[in-house]
C-alpha cells in the first residue's frame, strides 16, 4: 500500500444525489419553507432599502402629529413623539437582522471550535463538556441579562453576550457528532497514515458536520432576534433612540389602550421574522437529515 496515498472520506468520493438547483427546488416544494423564505426575503429587502422606502425619518420628532392612528399619510400611525411607526419598524429590521447574523457567526465560531476540540481530543472532553453543561444550566435570557448588565448595554455587548449564550448549544451538537465521526474507519485510517490532525478535523470531521451546523444556525438566528428584542424591551439593548422592535414595544405599552398600533406592528414583525426562520430551519432539517429524506 502506498503510504503517500491520501484517504478520501465518503463525502469526497460520494456523488451528491442532488445538485444545488435540485436542492433548492426540493426545498421550495414545501409550502411552509417557500412561505418562510418569502417572508424572510421581504424583511431583508425592507431592511436594505429602508432609506429609500421609509416615507419619513425614523428619528424626526413631531409633537403635533403624536399618536396619530394608521392612515394614508402614516401607514402604521405615529408614536408618542410623533415619529412614523412604519419607518421605525423597517429601520428596526436592519438592526434585528444585523444582530441575528452577527450572533450566528460569532457563536458558530465559538461553538464549533469548542465542540471539535471536546469531541476529537479525549483530554479536553471532560472540562469543555462541564463548561457547556454549566452554561446551559442557566436560562438563556437570564444569562444574557447578567452578561449585558456586567458589560454595559450597547450593540457590541448584546452581540457578544448572545453569542456566549448560544455557543454551547452548537458546541454540544458538534461534540456529540465528532465523538461518533472520530471512531469511523476512514478517520482511523487517516490517523494511521500520519495525516496531520488539523487536516483530519477540517476535511474528514468538519465537512460531515455542515448539515447539523446549518440547521442549528437558522434556529439560533431566530433565537438571537427574539432575545435582542427582549433585551431592548427591558432597556438592556442599544441606545433608546435607535429604533428596535423591543424598544418600540416597550415605549408603546403605556399607550396600548389608546394607541395599540405602536406595539401591534413591531410585535407582528417579530412574530413573522422569527416564524419564517423557524419554517426555513425545519425545511433544511428535513432535507439534510438522511433519516427524514425518505419521508419527503
Amino acid at each position: 500500500m502506498n503510504m503517500n496515498t491520501q484517504i478520501a472520506d465518503p463525502i469526497e468520493n460520494e456523488k451528491p444525489a442532488d445538485n444545488s438547483a435540485q436542492f433548492i427546488r426540493r426545498l421550495l416544494k414545501r409550502k411552509t419553507v417557500a412561505i418562510g423564505l418569502f417572508i424572510l426575503l421581504v424583511f431583508m429587502l425592507l431592511a436594505l432599502l429602508a432609506p429609500w422606502i421609509s416615507p419619513y425619518s425614523p428619528y424626526k420628532l413631531s409633537i403635533v402629529n403624536r399618536l396619530k392612528p394608521p392612515s394614508e399619510i402614516y401607514w402604521f400611525g405615529t408614536d408618542e413623539f410623533g415619529r412614523d411607526v412604519f419607518s421605525r419598524t423597517i429601520y428596526a429590521a436592519r438592526l434585528s437582522l444585523l444582530v441575528g447574523l452577527a450572533v450566528v457567526t460569532l457563536s458558530s465560531v465559538i461553538g464549533v471550535t469548542m465542540g471539535l476540540l471536546a469531541g476529537f481530543f479525549p483530554r479536553l472532553d471532560a472540562p469543555i463538556a462541564r463548561l457547556i453543561d454549566a452554561m446551559m444550566a442557566f436560562p438563556d435570557i437570564l444569562l444574557a441579562i447578567a452578561l449585558v448588565a456586567a458589560l454595559g448595554p450597547s450593540l457590541i455587548t448584546v452581540i457578544v453576550a448572545l453569542s456566549i449564550v448560544y455557543a454551547p448549544r452548537l458546541a454540544r451538537i458538534v461534540r456529540a457528532s465528532t465523538l461518533v465521526i472520530r471512531e469511523l474507519p476512514y478517520v482511523e485510517a487517516a490517523v494511521s497514515m500520519g495525516i496531520s490532525t488539523p487536516n483530519i478535523m477540517r476535511r474528514h470531521v468538519l465537512r460531515n458536520l455542515i448539515s447539523p451546523i446549518v440547521v442549528q444556525a437558522t434556529f439560533l438566528f431566530a433565537s438571537a432576534m427574539l432575545a435582542e428584542a427582549g433585551l431592548s424591551f427591558l432597556g438592556l439593548g442599544v441606545s433608546p433612540e435607535i429604533p428596535t422592535w423591543g424598544t418600540m414595544i416597550s415605549s408603546g405599552r403605556q399607550y396600548i389602550g389608546q394607541a395599540d398600533w405602536i406595539t401591534l406592528f413591531p410585535g407582528i414583525a417579530i412574530i413573522l421574522s422569527v416564524l419564517s426562520l423557524q419554517m426555513v430551519g425545519d425545511g433544511f432539517r428535513d432535507l439534510l437529515d438522511p433519516r427524514l429524506k425518505k419521508d419527503l
